[in-house]
């Protein structure tokens, strides 16, 4: 089927890092041993087992002669263009990380990357969160990543204080509980 009859360019525009994950103008990639662990245990997945498993699903689907109307070459294709997008993404990742042990942080009284804070809003809501790279981000288990407002207002505090999260609701104030960082 001619490219004029359907939705895709040979343009790699997907080519750039996802805006929701994008690190902000001249920052580190900072990512916990865990975190980078976990994106190069995907990327080698991604290289050595799927990649091949598909490549070998679109060769065999190409033997088979008319490729317009084979939905196995054509999915094959289109999963094949997801896979080396997503390895570019995490070889890019990668590359530009800085693995930070949290485990050897030497000020453990006060909030840094990797710390784990347990806090409490104004409602008497408590919440305990995990400040890690933007990559390991989830916030649902409580995985903030370190440029996320509540971690920016966290960094630096230590138990006992409070500090100011500036939210579009308006400015709250959060009580830190506890600090608690990963045994090394």
């Amino acid at each position: 089927m001619n490219k004029a009859f359907v939705k895709e360019s040979d343009a790699d525009e997907d080519d750039e890092l996802p805006q929701a994950r994008a690190l902000p103008a001249g920052t580190k990639n900072y990512m916990t041993t865990g975190g980078y662990r976990a994106l190069n245990d995907e990327l080698m997945n991604l290289m050595n087992v799927e990649r091949p498993g598909v490549v070998s699903v679109v060769s065999w689907a190409a033997s088979n002669g008319d490729r317009s109307e084979n939905g196995d070459y054509i999915y094959g294709k289109k999963r094949l263009r997801e896979i080396d997008r997503r390895i570019r993404f995490l070889t890019k990742r990668l590359e530009s990380a800085e693995v930070v042990d949290p485990a050897l942080q030497p000020n453990r009284d006060q909030v840094f990357f990797g710390a784990t804070v347990h806090y409490s809003n104004r409602q008497g809501e408590e919440f305990t969160v995990t400040i890690v790279g933007v990559d390991e981000a989830e916030p649902l288990a409580g995985r903030i990543s370190w440029i996320s407002p509540v971690a920016r207002a966290l960094i630096k505090a230590r138990e006992g204080d409070v500090v100011t999260l500036r939210t579009p609701a308006g400015i709250e104030e959060l009580d830190i509980l506890e600090v608690r960082y990963p045994d090394a």
